[in-house]
């Protein structure tokens, strides 16, 4: 449960944020019953704060009832300063990239358990994809994502290795044993690729972005960058090139 806030003395604000921390990864959609029951309110109190946070676009309300977040709430977390310098420094390097290959350009980072992908870039000659900035998908069937997933903490790898792996295709990988395989490999020639993992027809190649190491830290992964293409027999090299040298920029104007 988000918290409970419906003591005399809780103010709006709070019993606002209460509704909007109802949601996570896993209660992405929820009614406005288990909103209330999540936020500890009173269902008519939750169904005045929800309607007031659609008129705002902070929550959208779908055809079956439910909420989600809003664009609007997407939009003001973008703006926290990590994702935004990411944002910002990238974007160039995504334009140059695209612009060469016309294929679609991700920019992500690990969310929990999942890939959050924080920009997209695609066009008419680009291979049809699932993901849009803003969405999550899962670890283990993107590029980018088991980039993210090779690179994270130990108990990150293993709470996504001990399952369940969904099967998104007949060619996602499912068994742990199999993944892990690969998660090394990763680490060892330092990219990943997927082939019809999480869309048929689409395969991609993605590497890490590693902020430098300092005095006082490490250095580490802070994102992963990825192209989508039809087939990657051919230009494999040419796309990994392009992608490695883009991670160096960007890392280098990374703050």
């Amino acid at each position: 449960m988000a918290g409970n806030t419906s003591t005399p003395g809780a103010t709006v604000v709070s019993r606002t944020l209460s509704v909007l921390y109802a949601f996570d990864n896993a209660h992405r959609r929820l009614s406005a019953t288990e909103v209330a029951r999540r936020a500890g309110l009173p269902v008519p109190t939750t169904h005045r704060l929800l309607r007031e946070l659609v008129a705002g676009d902070a929550l959208v309300r779908g055809e079956d009832g439910r909420y989600a977040v809003g664009r609007r709430l997407w939009d003001v977390g973008l703006l926290a300063p990590d994702r935004t310098d990411l944002r910002h420094v990238a974007s160039p390097f995504l334009s140059d990239i695209h612009a060469a290959t016309r294929a679609t350009v991700h920019l992500a980072v690990r969310d929990g358990l999942e890939v959050l992908y924080l920009d997209r870039l695609s066009g008419r000659a680009s291979v049809p994809v699932v993901s849009r900035t803003g969405s999550r998908l899962p670890l283990h069937a993107t590029g980018v994502g088991k980039v993210l997933l090779a690179y994270a903490p130990d108990d990150v790898r293993e709470r996504v290795l001990a399952g369940p792996l969904p099967r998104l295709t007949a060619h996602t990988i499912t068994q742990p044993g199999w993944l892990r395989e690969q998660l090394d490999t990763v680490r060892r020639a330092g990219y990943a690729t997927t082939t019809d993992e999480m869309t048929l027809g689409a395969c991609s190649i993605a590497v890490p972005i590693t902020r430098p190491a300092s005095a006082a830290t490490e250095p580490e992964v802070v994102a992963a960058l990825g192209i989508v293409v039809p087939t990657l027999k051919r230009a494999r090299t040419r796309l990994l090139t392009a992608l490695q040298i883009a991670a160096q920029g960007i890392a280098r104007n990374l703050h």
